[in-house]
């Protein structure tokens, strides 16, 4: 017997409806899961602290577009905190090499383990700009270029901001006449006081009619030279004209053109205790064979390098341990004129030859891992070692609280609507 001939007809309507009816439940609850999967955005699937992880990981470069894909990603990684912590934490942090072409334009070359590749800026000049330019260093994404005759230029390339100040005002008074960077100062660098929230030039000139040497330190919060009181060292022309300090550790660092003594050989500068100190490079650098030692950062070590052309190599003394004489450490490089820039994040050195054309990349036990031939390269000076950050610029104090104030208020008006 055929089982459908025994159905109630009206049963099988009340079924049909009520599966009708569930499934237009089940569609509509499904329709709402969907619309709140869809209104869901990565801050509620994720943590904030996650995803604060997630952009340290990711390179410089690539943080500044993040930002145009909310107003909390932009606010995250414009945050000075999440900043900070990118340019000194970061696994992906970026250098490079940046040197000017010419007056209009400027490179930046990227160099790491297994790639390099190279940038064209155009410095901010606003006017058109004199063959006569300097640059003097660069401090936590900013570079320092010196104009003619009395303007410096604090620059991000990454993000463009830039600031120029005037020192004529400086050269107008009698001691310091005809005075300018950095062929009137036997020392000069670069640096950010962390407690002020402020970027200094420190520079270190000598008044020949006088007789006396000056230590002047310029803000750029508040444009103002501030004379050092300070003890010098003696004899300051052991300095060339062009000693640019690297900073570190809170201190400027030079080396003498010409040290005498290797217990002489790092003369270091604290703004903050306004003190001079010094630390000593090790006895077998200062041989016949290298004479003329240069400094670098090599990571977050001082390095001590000379040029032994007897053998061929050049020779790289790095610090292990900041002011531990003991943790002087020597590498030896097959290259005859090597200048070191930075390490790689293998730990590998990375350099730039002259005897042989390039830049190149060595192990610690001095093999050639890479070599990069077809890149721009700096002249023996006027480039520096650049770290990009999203830093800005410090706002003059009256500016600074003005702006605080205001947000303030548009923040009670907002809670006010």
């Amino acid at each position: 017997m055929n089982c459908e001939k025994l159905r109630n007809p009206s049963m099988d309507k009340k079924k049909q409806l009520k599966h009708t009816v569930n499934k237009a439940k089940e569609q509509s609850s499904m329709e709402k899961r969907n619309q709140n999967d869809k209104s869901k955005t990565i801050h509620d699937i994720l943590p904030l602290d996650l995803i604060h992880k997630i952009l340290l990981r990711v390179p410089i470069r690539h943080l500044t577009r993040l930002r145009c894909v909310s107003k909390l990603w932009s606010s995250l990684i414009s945050d000075p905190d999440c900043v900070e912590l990118h340019f000194h934490h970061s696994p992906a942090a970026t250098k490079a090499c940046f040197f000017m072409k010419n007056d209009t334009m400027a490179y930046l070359v990227y160099l790491d383990d297994n790639y390099a590749s190279q940038k064209v800026v155009c410095p901010p000049f606003k006017k058109k700009p004199p063959s006569d330019f300097e640059v003097l260093g660069s401090c936590r994404g900013f570079i320092l270029l010196h104009r003619y005759p009395h303007f410096l230029v604090v620059w991000n390339p990454l993000t463009g901001v830039s600031k120029r100040i005037s020192y004529s005002h400086i050269v107008s008074r009698p001691k310091y006449h005809s005075f300018r960077l950095p062929y009137s100062t036997h020392l000069h660098g670069f640096r950010y006081d962390a407690s002020q929230d402020d970027y200094l030039v420190v520079a270190a000139c000598r008044d020949y009619e006088r007789q006396e040497d000056h230590l002047e330190c310029l803000s750029l919060r508040t444009n103002s030279w501030i004379n050092l009181d300070a003890v010098l060292p003696s004899p300051l022309d052991w300095f060339d004209h062009n000693s640019c300090g690297l900073f570190l550790n809170g201190a400027i660092h030079w080396v003498p053109s010409c040290p005498k003594d290797y217990r002489d050989a790092i003369l270091i500068f604290d703004l903050k205790e306004r003190t001079f100190s010094k630390i000593s490079a090790p006895e077998q650098l200062l041989t016949v064979a290298c004479p003329f030692p240069s400094l670098a950062l090599l990571g977050d070590c001082l390095s001590l390098y000379g040029h032994n052309y007897g053998r061929g190599t050049t020779e790289i003394w790095v610090m292990k341990e900041y002011k531990v004489h003991s943790s002087w450490t020597l590498y030896e490089i097959p290259c005859k004129i090597f200048q070191p820039l930075c390490l790689s994040r293998n730990g590998d050195i990375i350099g730039r030859g002259y005897d042989k054309i390039g830049y190149f990349i060595y192990n610690v036990r001095g093999d050639l891992l890479k070599r990069f031939k077809n890149l721009p390269c700096p002249p023996p000076i006027g480039y520096c070692v650049y770290k990009e950050s999203l830093a800005v610029l410090p706002l003059p104090s009256g500016i600074k609280d003005k702006d605080k104030k205001k947000k303030e208020n548009c923040h009670q008006v907002h809670h006010q609507v």
